[in-house]
């Protein structure tokens, strides 16, 4: 096994971590021993993990199957992101997707039928303020359709060992058929982040779109973590970045990333109960699992 790292700046927001790995396989980064179940949070699943060795720190049902909602959305941008090798292009965001999405109350990030943007504003777009019209646009973009397009997400995730978990969609809404566990998603994010621009991205805190043929003046928007959380800061660490999830059936989820005395973490955790208008029950969870840390 290889320790590899990068130096890498989170774009707008302007933070910087050392994020380092070892290179090894998903059989040998799962845990070798049954971790200890940790109680006490809201999230009814729950997976802690120190980026550099995968030791598992907190566990909580993390190989029990649950909906992923938007966090569906790192493997939609993770695939999105192996197939466009030129981000400046710019993709159609097609009209005929928004029926759909408004009949599903789906998060929007704010592109209008028929835009133009460049492909890598609709990765900021579909991480941030978690776009459905930026996720089914990338989609659709690559693969002609989104059905094509989530068979390349069941590729991926087999690829990297999510031995548990099937999409049938790209924006996370719930279908019997759209399942993860905690392990899975940690896998994914673990190979999702060594992508410099996934990690400027989840790591921002805001994007400002360039103007478009549809937005002149371009226009922002906001990470649906950083909306929420006030202060990322915890006792001698960081919350550097996250992404959100809710559905009915999944209800609020999480996946996040933290540093603490030049070691970084992965959290990810998901069922907690609440809404939109509730206490943010997942981010609540995040502080007190980093908060933990030693």
């Amino acid at each position: 096994m290889a320790l590899v790292c990068l130096l890498l700046t989170a774009g707008v927001v302007g933070k910087a971590a050392l994020f380092c790995w070892e290179h090894r396989s998903a059989l040998e980064f799962l845990p070798r021993q049954a971790a200890v179940v940790h109680k006490g949070y809201y999230s009814p699943y729950l997976l802690l993990t120190r980026v550099e060795d995968g030791e598992v720190l907190l566990a909580k049902k993390s190989d029990s199957p649950f909906a992923p909602a938007s966090l569906t959305k790192m493997m939609t941008v993770l695939v999105a992101l192996e197939n466009i090798p030129n981000l400046e292009e710019q993709v159609e965001v097609p009209p005929k997707i928004f029926p759909g999405l408004y009949e599903q109350d789906a998060s929007l990030a704010g592109f209008l039928p028929g835009e133009h943007p460049r492909a890598v504003d609709l990765i900021y777009g579909a991480l941030l303020p978690s776009g459905g019209e930026a996720s089914l646009a990338l989609a659709i973009h690559v693969s002609g359709s989104e059905e094509g397009f989530v068979s390349l997400m069941n590729q991926k995730a087999q690829a990297l060992g999510m031995d548990h978990t099937h999409f049938a969609n790209v924006c996370g809404l719930d279908d019997p058929k759209q399942t993860t566990t905690a392990q899975d998603l940690t896998l994914l994010l673990r190979a999702a982040l060594k992508n410099e621009t996934f990690y400027k991205a989840f790591t921002s805190s805001s994007y400002l779109v360039p103007p478009t043929d549809l937005h002149p003046e371009g226009f922002a928007f906001q990470s649906t973590l950083f909306k929420k959380l006030e202060d990322p800061t915890f006792p001698g660490g960081e919350i550097l970045g996250g992404k959100t999830g809710y559905t009915q059936k999944a209800r609020l989820c999480l996946a996040s990333l933290a540093e603490k005395d030049g070691t970084t973490y992965l959290l990810i955790t998901a069922g907690a109960p609440g809404d939109h208008q509730t206490p943010p029950y997942h981010i609540l969870d995040a502080q007190t699992a980093y908060a933990s840390l030693p």
